[in-house]
C-alpha cells in the first residue's frame, strides 16, 4: 500500500514507518517536526520506499499519486508539549484532522485517527470503556489536547457516516519505548533521564496516581490489526495492568541501580488520578493483548537512553 502516516517523524509514528516499511508497503511521512525528530527516521531515509515531507498538516495537504491509507499522528502528545504549544495543539487536532480525512476522501483512502485515552479527562469510572465519555475540563490548561482529540474523533465518525470513508480511531493509552525524548515531559522518559544521571525523581503530587503502561512494539501491533480489522468505533490500545507513580519510579531507580531520591512537587491541574482500559474490544474483535511484560520493556527503554543521555 502507499501509506501517508502525518507526525510520523514522532516516538509512535516513525515505530509505525518501520514497521510498515518492513511489511514493504510505500510510507510518505508528513511532519513539522515541532515535536517530532529527524533522528527518528534518518534510518529509513536511505529506503526508497520512504519518503519525508516537512509540513504543516494545519495546512492543506498535497500528496501527488496513489494513497490507500492515511495514518492521522501528528499532534504534540505530552503534557510539556501541549502546554507549551496550546494553539498549535488546538489546530492541529481540528484543522489538521479535517485536512488528513479531506485528503483520504479525494484519494478514496482508508482513514486512521491516533486518539487519546485523555478523552476520558479524570475518569469517574474505572476502567474505562469506549462507551464512556469521559470528565474533561474543557477550558483547563490540558483541555487543548483533550478537546482537539475529542473534536478529532467526532469529525472522524462524521466523514464516516456522511462520506463513507472507512475511517477507525484507537484511543492510545501511556506508551513507552525507545525513541521517547528525554526531556518529553512523560513519567518513563522523565524518571529514567534522571535515574541515569542520578538526579531526583520528580514525581508530582503524593505518586498515587496510576497509569498502565504499554510497550510501544505491543501498539504497532494493536494498531496495525485495526487497520485490517471492519471496525469504525474508538478502540482502547493499552495495557490493563495497572501501577502509582511512585512505583514505577521506585523499579526504574533499581533497575538503573540509580542513586537517585525521590522528590515530590506540586500536582499539575487537572492530573488523572486513574487511568487503565478495559480493552475487551480489542481482544474480541483484533484478537490482540500486550505481550511485553514491564520489567522487560523498561529495560529496552533504559539501553536506549544509556546510549543518548
Amino acid at each position: 500500500m502507499n501509506i501517508v502516516i502525518t507526525g510520523g517523524a514522532g516516538f509512535i509514528g516513525s515505530h509505525l514507518c518501520q514497521r510498515l516499511l518492513e511489511g514493504r508497503h510505500r510510507i510518505i511521512c508528513v511532519d513539522n517536526l515541532i515535536t517530532g525528530n529527524m533522528d527518528n527516521i534518518n534510518p529509513f531515509m536511505k529506503n526508497k520506499k520512504f519518503r519525508f515531507k516537512m509540513h504543516d498538516v494545519s495546512k492543506y495537504i498535497n500528496i501527488k499519486g496513489r494513497v490507500d491509507y492515511v495514518l492521522h499522528f501528528a499532534s504534540p502528545a505530552s503534557p510539556v508539549d501541549y502546554l507549551n504549544f496550546p494553539i498549535q495543539t488546538l489546530k492541529v487536532g481540528s484543522l489538521g484532522t479535517h485536512n488528513a480525512l479531506g485528503l483520504a476522501k479525494i484519494k478514496k483512502a482508508k482513514f486512521l485517527l491516533a486518539s487519546t485515552s485523555e478523552v476520558y479527562g479524570d475518569p469517574l469510572i474505572h476502567p474505562q470503556k469506549e462507551d464512556y465519555w469521559g470528565n474533561v475540563n474543557p477550558i483547563g490548561p490540558r483541555g487543548v489536547y483533550d478537546e482537539a482529540k475529542r473534536f478529532s474523533e467526532s469529525i472522524t465518525l462524521a466523514y464516516h457516516r456522511i462520506h463513507k470513508i472507512d475511517t477507525k480511531i484507537v484511543r492510545i493509552f501511556n506508551t513507552y519505548g525507545p525513541g521517547m525524548r528525554k526531556h518529553d515531559g512523560r513519567a518513563i522518559p522523565n524518571f529514567i533521564s534522571q535515574a541515569l544521571c542520578d538526579e531526583p525523581l520528580t514525581i508530582y503530587g503524593d505518586g498515587a496516581q496510576t497509569r498502565s503502561f504499554c510497550y510501544v512494539d505491543d501498539l504497532v501491533e494493536g494498531i496495525l490489526r485495526l487497520m485490517k480489522s471492519k471496525l469504525n468505533v474508538p478502540v482502547n490500545l493499552g495495557n490493563p495492568k495497572e501501577m502509582s507513580l511512585l512505583d514505577i519510579g521506585k523499579k526504574i531507580i533499581a533497575l538503573t541501580n540509580s542513586k537517585s531520591k525521590i522528590v515530590f512537587e506540586k500536582l499539575p491541574v487537572d492530573d488523572p488520578k486513574k487511568r487503565r482500559p478495559n480493552i475487551n474490544r480489542a481482544k474480541k474483535y483484533l484478537e490482540w493483548k500486550p505481550k511485553v511484560i514491564l520489567t522487560i520493556g523498561l529495560r529496552k527503554t533504559i539501553e536506549y537512553f544509556e546510549a543518548t543521555v
